[in-house]
């Protein structure tokens, strides 16, 4: 690592050796966070204790001061002492573990919306009001103050922002960060949120009995857009399972269509 790929690098998790790495955030902010091994020390699956711990800002931390810090929490690693417990290590807040989950888990998503939706809903909702939190005080009371205003008005975003609040408290118990239950799951056990009962909005359809007609115009099109949903009637496949298909994915001999697990919803 140099100073100029500190300043330069895209988003990702970047390596300088001993652990210590270089987070930059798809909005180009950047981050140290230090990984160490405490020695003695196990998880619940009984393997060794691996945590994360954030140094600070790129723009404030230097990369000399960021590899001095990591030395130091190895060193601390190494005598048995986990930093979170050493009197010298801040908790991360909320949203700096947010922000570091979401890196992680790019490359599990289906396409790159869905990974900014993740993060956008959080910072949306979440950040304005427990994103400055150290993220072990993040419990019920904060995370309420988040939903109630959106649980009725905006429903189904409510209930995915609780799933992925859930999901960085999760992580962040998982580093070291925090203890006791996931906040969520007590407030969804207990029911302490309104019940919400929602009408199921159902997408206008064609009726079966116009399809012929429809499908006959379509014929009489050269357009590749016409052949596509063509395609798409007769398979009654999705969208873009239909636009993303490729030639080696049809058997011509035995008139058969194969499409990846990848490239369904279902994954299969």
């Amino acid at each position: 690592m140099t100073k100029n790929l500190v300043r330069t690098l895209g988003p990702g998790r970047h390596g300088d050796g001993g652990g210590l790495y270089l987070v930059v955030d798809l909005s180009g902010a950047r981050r140290w966070i230090v990984r160490v091994t405490v020695k003695g020390q196990r998880n619940r699956e009984g393997k060794p204790l691996r945590t994360d711990f954030g140094l600070g800002g790129a723009d404030v931390v230097t990369l000399n001061e960021a590899r001095d810090r990591a030395l130091e929490y190895r060193r601390l690693a190494k005598q048995g002492i986990n930093p979170r417990y050493s009197g010298r290590q801040e908790i991360p807040c909320f949203e700096e573990i947010a922000r570091q989950v979401h890196i992680e888990r790019l490359p599990t998503w289906k396409n790159p919306k869905h990974g900014q939706q993740w993060i956008n809903t959080l910072a949306e909702y979440a950040f304005p009001k427990i994103g400055r939190l150290p993220v072990s005080e993040v419990g019920q009371p904060e995370v309420l103050q988040v939903l109630l205003p959106v649980w009725t008005e905006k429903h189904e975003t409510a209930k995915r922002l609780a799933q992925r609040i859930k999901a960085v408290l999760d992580v962040a118990k998982s580093k070291g960060f925090r203890d006791g239950e996931n906040p969520v799951t007590t407030i969804r056990d207990a029911r302490v949120l309104p019940q919400v009962k929602q009408k199921v909005q159902h997408h206008k359809a064609m009726h079966w009995k116009d399809v012929p007609a429809f499908y006959a115009e379509l014929a009489t099109k050269d357009a590749m857009a016409a052949k596509a949903l063509m395609f798409t009637c007769l398979t009654a496949s999705r969208t873009s399972e239909v636009l993303q298909a490729r030639w080696e994915e049809f058997d011509f001999d035995e008139n058969l269509w194969t499409v990846p697990a990848n490239r369904m919803k279902a994954d299969q």
